[in-house]
């Protein structure tokens, strides 16, 4: 299982070992944005991994003070004792950063700025930024996720989100995304690129922070993925595992079993972590060799 957590978006999905969609929860990261200096308030970004689960079988809206139940019980009555207090209710994800000198060691490091996924009063809004710089849930969502997730899931924060819909919508940033890789980067033709399809297809495109689009796919009405696309300067930033996780959750929820695509063979290894295997001989498309691929 992997977790994502779009500072943009302001929500926290969870996938299993070959990206279907099993949970996405509204939540609340840093007010203050997103950072990694000790003592900025701030979300630290990057790869993480829970580290340590605290709190099993702790009732809901238990009241924790460095991650030990103070025996407490959140009210109102008790928030208005204690109005300066950063409430951590019900359960503790505690994370630990996996980058050398972006979020771990030193001052960045993100497990001794304790920031963990925790529970939070009813009476915290979610779906907006608010936070010290932890990631405050639902105390509902939190046990839920406290269940699922092992010691050691990975965790993603990223300054990224994504959107799904039809090409009226989202067209023009996909257009933006795909004339930038396959026309002027690959040297497609545009008469090839833009076929004539993407009128009746479904498309996914990644924006950051500031709603540029950086990413793009979309799914056909046949069950193809196709045109799957990402910015070279967020390569390697998970933005096609994004898309592709998103596109897949939209041909589950249209009942196309089992997805197909045609991969360049460089990234044939990336889609086969997803669970789709080659089926064919190689083929040359656009003057590079591609191999097509089912998900089973």
């Amino acid at each position: 299982m992997r977790i994502r957590i779009s500072l943009p978006q302001q929500t926290l999905e969870l996938h299993d070992g070959q990206g279907s969609l099993l949970r996405r929860y509204s939540v609340s990261t840093a007010l203050k944005g997103a950072g990694e200096q000790n003592g900025s308030f701030r979300t630290p970004r990057g790869r993480h991994i829970v580290r340590a689960k605290i709190g099993a079988g702790a009732a809901v809206n238990a009241v924790f003070v460095r991650r030990r139940p103070t025996g407490e019980m959140w009210t109102p009555q008790l928030a208005e004792q204690f109005p300066a207090r950063d409430w951590i209710l019900t359960r503790i994800l505690w994370l630990s950063g996996k980058e050398p000198g972006r979020n771990r060691l030193g001052e960045v490091d993100t497990m001794r700025r304790y920031i963990y996924l925790h529970g939070s009063p009813d009476s915290v809004a979610m779906g907006t930024p608010g936070s010290i710089g932890c990631v405050r849930m639902r105390n509902q969502d939190i046990v839920e996720l406290f269940d699922l997730v092992p010691a050691c899931t990975p965790v993603d924060i990223v300054e990224f989100g994504i959107d799904a819909g039809p090409w009226s919508a989202l067209g023009a940033s996909a257009r933006q995304v795909r004339e930038t890789v396959f026309v002027e980067e690959q040297n497609a033709a545009p008469g090839l690129e833009f076929d004539g399809a993407d009128a009746a297809a479904l498309h996914v495109v990644a924006r950051d922070s500031h709603g540029t689009a950086i990413g793009t796919g979309r799914l056909l009405t046949d069950g193809r993925l196709d045109r799957v696309a990402v910015l070279a300067r967020w390569r390697g930033k998970g933005v096609g595992r994004g898309v592709l996780e998103r596109l897949l959750e939209e041909a589950d929820r249209q009942g196309l079993g089992h997805p197909v695509l045609q991969a360049a063979t460089q990234l044939s290894g990336f889609y086969r972590r997803f669970g789709f295997v080659e089926e064919g001989p190689e083929f040359m498309a656009a003057g590079i060799p591609h191999r097509a691929m089912v998900k089973r």
